[in-house]
């Protein structure tokens, strides 16, 4: 424990990295979608009540870990509970966890470089929806393409990885997430002065009680965990390079804001143009490979914010590649004892080589997420709530959080939180995603 190790130097440094671990694909495409669709304002008020009640408090105790044990996910359970051999399974699936999902992640990622060069080319304009839509159908479903992106995007990962925490992820996350935040308040500035955007905002924000039911409030809940990166061993990794001056419990607050505060955003950003040129929204890799090149090309100024819609798209996935690599790299240097450079490449050679798998063979993508979000990640947080509510305790818990100097009054709730509730309501979302509870719920 007392190995010295790189850190993030400051607060800013911190939030910057664990928010743009969080701040994906998914908040861009995803969430405002799932927002809409499920009574929009009532569904934001539950989503927020889960990722404070639920979410905040699971990411907490990953940070915990992380700085207690200076060590990664992996290495952090041996440390913490040497006696318990069976915690060690937290640390295997958030390692098993983070590669597997990096692979199919990185093919994703790849589309948005390929259509980010389309965008500065000029190459979407004067082409029609059935020629777009084509052209992405095309291009997704060959296959040295996307491999080529898969390995441009890779490189560009792991050279922010291989200069180290200060250097490498801190230094380029503090440049692009405010990058990020104001590419995406351009966005949102030029939707909001669209004639018709009021009706994308009340798509977005107007609640819709009556679309509230036992499976959309376990929809909420499932998106508060998953959108906060908990349960892939990133959040525990990065803890352990926080210093011990640093609240933990403000930094989990702070990317936890920070990250619903993007996926509103890109609601507020993407759903007003959607309305106001009459198309009908549509989540996934259609609203931003088809739906939204078709609206700039109806749109003043279209070229220029299609670049910068791609570029933000570009930046998410960055971010959140690079902490699922350093989990990865830090299982390496730290359990086989290789050089952060040898690590770095080792393991993205072995990403690589698995995402071109996924290139080619479809069927491993899509059972690679099933896998990971369905069973792995779930499994984690629970496992990752009972360890600090019932092995580390009260006690070393309030130590922890105190260490910065100051006072956390609320140890008690947080303990009764990750005794009990926050492992009761992953179960329930666990079960759901696994289509037990469809008899009843509904």
């Amino acid at each position: 424990m007392n190995q010295k190790r790189d850190s993030f130097s400051d607060k800013f440094g911190v939030i910057a990295a664990a928010a743009g671990s969080a701040i994906g694909l998914g908040n861009i495409w995803r969430f405002p979608y799932v927002l809409g669709e499920n009574g929009g304002g009532a569904f934001l008020l539950i989503y927020l009540f889960f990722i404070v009640a639920i979410g905040v408090p699971v990411m907490l105790s990953e940070l915990l870990i992380g700085r207690r044990a200076q060590r990664s996910v992996f290495g952090a359970f041996k440390i913490l509970a040497p006696g318990l051999k069976f915690f060690k399974v937290v640390g295997v699936m958030g390692v098993s966890a983070a590669f597997l999902i990096l692979s199919f992640y990185a093919v994703v990622a790849g589309w948005t470089v390929e259509y980010t060069m389309l965008a500065v080319g000029n190459q979407l304009v004067d082409k029609t929806p059935v020629e777009l839509s084509d052209m992405f159908a095309d291009f997704s479903s060959s296959v040295w393409r996307p491999i080529l992106y898969l390995l441009v995007f890779m490189a560009m990962t792991a050279g922010i990885v291989i200069g180290g925490v200060k250097n490498g992820i801190e230094k380029y996350t503090k440049v692009l997430m405010p990058i990020l935040f104001v590419i995406i308040l351009v966005l949102c500035v030029n939707a909001l002065l669209l004639d018709g955007a009021v009706e994308g905002l009340s798509f977005l924000f107007q609640p819709d009680f009556s679309k509230i039911n036992g499976i959309v409030v376990l929809e909420a809940l499932g998106q508060a965990f998953f959108s906060l990166s908990i349960g892939m061993g990133i959040i525990a990794t990065y803890g352990s390079y926080i210093q011990k001056k640093e609240n933990l419990l403000n930094t989990a607050i702070s990317v936890s804001v920070a990250d619903t505060l993007i996926a509103v955003l890109a609601g507020v950003a993407i759903f007003p143009a959607v309305f106001a040129f009459g198309i009908q929204p549509d989540a996934g890799p259609g609203l931003v490979f088809v739906t939204l090149p078709n609206i700039f090309n109806q749109m003043f100024g279209g070229y220029f914010f299609a670049i910068a819609f791609f570029v933000l798209l570009l930046i998410a996935a960055l971010t959140s590649s690079v902490s699922l690599l350093e989990v990865v790299v830090a299982y390496i240097t730290e359990e086989i004892h290789l050089s952060r450079q040898k690590a770095t490449l080792l393991a993205t050679v072995m990403v690589t080589f698995l995402g071109v798998f996924c290139v080619i063979y479809p069927f491993l993508f899509d059972s690679f997420d099933y896998v990971t979000s369905n069973f792995m990640l779930p499994i984690s947080g629970i496992l990752i709530s009972v360890f600090v509510g019932w092995i580390i305790g009260k006690q070393h818990t309030k130590e922890e959080l105190e260490a910065h100097g100051g006072s956390v009054k609320i140890v008690g709730v947080l303990i009764v939180i990750l005794k009990i509730v926050a492992p009761f309501a992953i179960a329930l979302v666990f079960m759901k995603n696994l289509g037990l509870l469809d008899l009843f719920i509904r």
